[in-house]
């Protein structure tokens, strides 16, 4: 990660939801190791379950340099959001920042998408604005945006909204419920991250290196699409670039690696990655014609029009689509430089997981 961010402003609490995810399990570590540094004078995690909860905190022991505090909240439910957050003083001179992160990729059902990722971040927003936040950063993602029409293209910082099926149309509804609030008086920013990789990752990551070691990662035709992805430190820089902002509020930046990679690259450096950690790596020999894909996206179009969701079936529709973005705007506005390669963030991963006694 580049050099620790000094805000100007005068120390503030700091409210982050879905502290529990992944990136919210990255931003709470970063946060509690350099509260002081960032201009935060307590910490307030939302989490979604008492599962969560115990597991952050024990994250947390021993390297917190700030008052933190982990409550349970249903973003979905406005009375909720008010009671949990009920001591955040709207007349407190130095207000609070918000970092809203609290969002669904793969639901059971279609219907929790529009619950969490639309009305979850509506909620969230309408409590910041009533609440006088003083600084807002919204994590969105590239499902608003589509695939790119060809392996060439790059999403520029101003792109047109096209959302990929439900998930996409969800995202692009929480985006618009920011740029509402703003219209109202928010700070409220956007960083909007691809994939992303690196240490807290969940059990769909642990299957992908799974499925690189034994030689079985599904590669579209030629595996010239072009993805980008984004080491979890290098996104946790990016999210606190955005919370320093202090130009233009709605603004929004992709973060992201310095260039998109091809999936036949993604797959050929984690394999390495994977053997330099001390793994045997099958090659993979695993091609499928990108019509596949084309039946896979089909069938996942249809079983979503009748309310479900297939995890497998959605992310192998999307295998054979290039998602790729310019990262320039992030880089001259908010001085954003990734730090860690791909390479070297997947080996931080790997590691990751052996010290959590995850098998690969």
């Amino acid at each position: 990660m580049s050099k620790t961010l000094h805000l100007s402003d005068s120390p503030a609490p700091l409210v982050v939801t879905g502290a529990g995810g992944w990136l919210g399990r990255a931003l709470s570590s970063h946060i509690v190791a350099n509260a002081q540094s960032l201009g935060i004078s307590r910490y307030v995690a939302l989490v979604r379950t008492n599962e969560e909860k115990k597991l952050l905190e024990a994250e947390l022991v021993g390297i917190s340099t700030v008052k933190s505090d982990i409550r349970l909240c249903d973003v979905t439910s406005t009375d909720a959001i008010n009671s949990v957050l009920v001591d955040l003083n709207p007349d407190n001179e130095s207000s609070f920042d918000l970092i809203h992160t609290a969002g669904i990729i793969h639901p059971k059902k279609i219907q929790d998408l529009y619950q969490v990722n639309e009305v979850g971040t509506r909620n969230i927003m309408k409590f910041a604005l009533d609440h006088h936040a003083r600084k807002v950063v919204h994590v969105s993602s590239n499902s608003p945006f589509g695939n790119n029409p060809h392996s060439k293209d790059l999403f520029r910082s101003i792109e047109p909204f096209n959302p990929y099926m439900a998930y996409g149309e969800s995202k692009m509804r929480g985006e618009i419920a920011v740029q509402e609030a703003v219209s109202q008086g928010l700070h409220a920013v956007i960083v909007r991250p691809p994939w992303f990789y690196g240490p807290f990752q969940p059990a769909r990551q642990t299957t992908f290196f799974s499925m690189v070691k034994a030689g079985r990662f599904p590669v579209f035709g030629d595996g010239s699409q072009h993805r980008s992805m984004v080491f979890i430190d290098n996104l946790v820089d990016g999210v606190f670039r955005a919370r320093q902002w202090t130009g233009e509020p709605g603004k929004g930046w992709w973060i992201a690696d310095q260039t998109p990679y091809r999936v036949s690259e993604i797959v050929s450096l984690v394999g390495q990655a994977l053997r330099d950690e001390g793994h045997d790596v099958k090659t993979n020999r695993l091609r499928i014609p990108n019509i596949v894909g084309s039946f896979a996206e089909t069938a996942d179009a249809l079983i979503q029009k009748t309310g479900r969701y297939v995890q497998q079936v959605h992310v192998l529709g999307e295998m054979n689509k290039t998602i790729a973005c310019d990262i320039s705007a992030s880089t001259s506005e908010l001085g954003y430089i990734p730090q860690t390669s791909l390479y070297e963030g997947m080996r931080q991963s790997i590691r990751w997981c052996a010290e959590q006694g995850i098998e690969l």
